[in-house]
């Protein structure tokens, strides 16, 4: 299956180009779509973009197919995937943080809303002049 999708790139550079370049700017991709509060299905949009510029990584560096529709499509799902989980992630540590009053963490990927009437204590001491 892998030769069918990757047929002129050995296994090292998927790995190194598809993997660990492609794969760390998914990540930083989906924690900053995040971070600035935008929607996910932003996500779709930046990925595949990113798969484009993966493929032309490994037409430009490993004279890889640079269309090659089964390989962008494959890279781009794998780009999806990590990039959504940074979004998850960074958005339920910004929920439970910047609205510590209204939601509570619950998991890595998960928040909930604080029951009613629940004592929380200040996010900051007390102020002393």
């Amino acid at each position: 299956m892998l030769n069918e999708l990757y047929a002129e790139e050995t296994l090292i550079q998927i790995i190194f180009v598809t993997g660990l370049i492609g794969g760390g700017a998914a990540w930083l991709t989906g924690r900053a779509i995040a971070l600035t509060w935008r929607p996910f299905w932003h996500m779709g949009l930046y990925m595949g973009l990113l798969g484009a510029a993966v493929r032309f990584v490994h037409f430009a560096l490993f004279e890889g197919t640079l269309l090659a529709p089964a390989s962008y499509a494959a890279d781009t799902i794998y780009l999806l995937a990590l990039g959504a989980l940074a979004w998850r992630m960074t958005r339920a540590a910004q929920m439970a943080t910047q609205y510590y009053w209204l939601y509570e963490r619950t998991g890595p990927l998960t928040w909930r809303a604080r029951p009613s009437g629940e004592e929380i204590a200040p996010k900051h001491g007390p102020i002393t002049r």
